[in-house]
């Protein structure tokens, strides 16, 4: 059996979706090393993982995408904080191979310098991505402000125009920085981001067709094994049982994103339905919001035993969240605030499982007549949660990892 050393960013939204292929790596008798956020180094103890924290040095560096008046100028500030954030995880994942000694690691594809560090390393080695893949195909729109995919002639012409003109904006804001973290590491630059995406020699892709845009051009090394769903074990709360109306789930970014005001406007929408609302704000204060008689507004509940009653799940667009719902078979009301979110809000409603209103829209009467649309939906997300179910998740993950580690150097080729 192998040691496997996993490396994420300081977000639980990548830690969460990549540990049931961890557990099944674990049940098949491999050592699963994994370095993590401090708060959930504990938990991931539990599991039977040899976890300890990333460096506090890349915690301390917060998104403050938010802040931003433009969506380039948020695509500036997240791409800076990546950088910053890499030239403390070149040193962090070197002096955790040393400790380790793995036969092969397994890296959050939003870590630049884990990417980095891990190509350089020379061993065999993984990548894995939980949001929508900026990989750009004449067969998918341009990515990023979550165009519909083209049709006909006029919609062909639109991404042929578009798309070179966003890729350059794009690889102009983010290949100098990008470049720079590889060269700390002995590196070639890159000459495109797709090569991000391609360098590793297997990367798990964790979602499914359709609800990423099908293709007939994927890289050969990268596998859709669907969405991880996990949450950390807790009984189900006692009040929910009680709960005799059909719920609605009100998500929020795991990483602060200034995204309360879903819940507020939530909160004043659905007063008046036959729905209870069960809010959770991981990243924010639930004591700011006023009670209502059919909510709950909590910093975290197990999603699982909410989405069983559920007839619509109101997300930020977050993969995690989103696809956590669809999973469920229940359909989504996406409210995007930024960041990759306009493309998974677009993808609900490309799949036909659900609806999306734009948070500069976003008002009571807006997403109360969002919310209803969406709840008769719920064929187009039971379609996508058989497409998720039939993709494989964490054994063919594992299958995956394993293949890796049959074609594996000798030891010695590695330091």
């Amino acid at each position: 059996m192998a040691k496997v050393l996993v490396y994420t960013s300081p977000a639980r939204g990548h830690l969460y979706p990549i540990t049931p292929t961890l557990d099944e790596l674990r049940r098949r008798g491999h050592d699963v090393a994994l370095r993590t956020l401090a708060s959930q180094v504990a938990t991931m103890r539990t599991r039977g993982f040899d976890a300890a924290p990333i460096s506090a040095a890349i915690e301390a560096i917060e998104h403050d995408d938010y802040r931003a008046r433009t969506p380039q100028g948020a695509l500036k500030r997240a791409l800076a904080l990546f950088a910053r954030r890499a030239e403390y995880e070149i040193p962090d994942l070197e002096a955790a191979i040393a400790e380790e000694r793995p036969d092969l690691l397994l890296i959050d594809g939003q870590t630049w310098g884990g990417l980095a560090g891990a190509e350089a390393w020379g061993g065999p080695w993984a990548s894995w991505l939980p949001y929508p893949m900026p990989l750009p195909s004449p067969e998918v729109p341009p990515f990023g402000p979550g165009l519909p995919p083209a049709r006909g002639p006029a919609g062909r012409l639109r991404d042929r125009v578009l798309r070179p003109l966003l890729m350059r904006s794009f690889e102009r804001v983010m290949l100098p920085s990008l470049n720079e973290v590889r060269a700390r590491v002995g590196l070639a630059p890159l000459t495109g981001v797709g090569e991000l995406f391609t360098r590793p020699p297997a990367l798990l892709y964790l979602t499914a067709e359709p609800f990423d845009y099908p293709r007939t051009d994927w890289p050969a090394n990268i596998r859709m094994i669907g969405p991880g769903t996990w949450d950390p074990p807790a009984d189900p709360p006692e009040w929910l049982a009680a709960i005799d109306r059909p719920i609605v789930l009100v998500t929020t970014s795991s990483e602060f994103q200034d995204d309360g005001r879903l819940v507020a406007t939530a909160l004043d929408a659905l007063a008046d339905e036959p729905v209870h609302v069960v809010a959770t704000l991981p990243s924010a204060d639930p004591a700011a919001f006023a009670p209502r008689p059919n909510a709950h507004v909590l910093p975290f509940v197990p999603h699982a035993p909410l989405l069983e009653h559920a007839a619509c799940a109101i997300t930020h667009g977050g993969m995690g969240a989103t696809q956590k719902a669809l999973a469920a078979g229940v359909p989504v009301c996406a409210v995007p605030f930024g960041r990759d979110q306009l493309e998974v809000a677009r993808r609900v409603v490309v799949a036909g499982a659900g609806t999306k209103l734009n948070a500069r829209r976003l008002r009571p009467d807006r997403l109360r007549e969002s919310v209803r649309t969406a709840m008769g939906m719920g064929a187009g997300a039971r379609r996508v949660a058989d497409a998720f179910a039939g993709a494989g998740g964490a054994p063919a993950g594992a299958d995956t990892i394993e293949q890796l580690l049959e074609a594996r150097a000798p030891a010695t080729t590695r330091t």
